[in-house]
């Protein structure tokens, strides 16, 4: 009798397929952005907690006539928008499978953060803040220098995916740690907006 079934029988050797990766990186990243944000957030609320206080006592906050120029925060507000352009262009190059427009777009990353770290030391000396001579003082520098650490973090994380994008790690078919260090990315830049209006602006 003639076997008419259409369909080929599998064999019991059958070799399973590679299962797909879970998002391991993308969902870490999510997770670290929520602490970080959630721990800064807390600093920021008690830094405004105290100012509010100090100021309704009629007294400055900043300490010992120490100025803050608009300048350089405005400036480093700017640099950092611009940084997310450039971020998001790296995202769509290597989706794209462009190798060197996101190198490009990588560089101009890192040289947009490493202009705001600059700018934030420069400010800091014009400020000539003396830690020790008050509590005002070390809150302010805290929150500096947290933002610093995550800048920091994220031209880390940025270099790392650039030099993986370079050795061919990275294209249209898995782009997860590009897409990961740009979420992380604007989130660093979204910290830098909450001191710019915080400290700088509202004094």
């Amino acid at each position: 009798m003639t076997d008419i079934t259409p369909y080929d029988a599998i064999p019991e050797t059958v070799v399973p397929g590679v299962p797909n990766r879970p998002r391991v990186l993308l969902v870490g990243t999510f997770l670290v952005c929520a602490a970080v944000i959630m721990g800064y957030a807390g600093l920021l609320g008690y830094y405004i907690s105290q100012r509010a206080a100090v100021v309704q006592s009629g007294e400055t906050w900043l300490p010992n006539g120490t100025v803050i120029p608009l300048t350089q925060p405005n400036f480093m507000m700017f640099t950092l928008s611009w940084s997310i352009i450039s971020v998001l262009w790296a995202l769509h190059a290597v989706k794209r499978n462009d190798q060197s427009n996101a190198l490009i777009a990588f560089g101009l990353t890192l040289l947009f953060g490493f202009a705001q770290v600059v700018q934030t030391g420069y400010l800091l000396t014009i400020m000539e803040m003396v830690a020790a001579e008050s509590s005002r003082a070390v809150l302010i520098y805290a929150l500096v220098g947290v933002q610093l650490g995550v800048m920091a973090a994220a031209m880390g994380f940025i270099a790392v995916m650039a030099l993986r994008t370079l050795g061919g790690d990275y294209s249209e078919r898995d782009y997860e740690g590009v897409l990961s260090a740009t979420v992380f990315w604007i989130m660093s830049v979204g910290v830098y907006t909450a001191l710019w209006y915080a400290v700088y602006i509202t004094k």
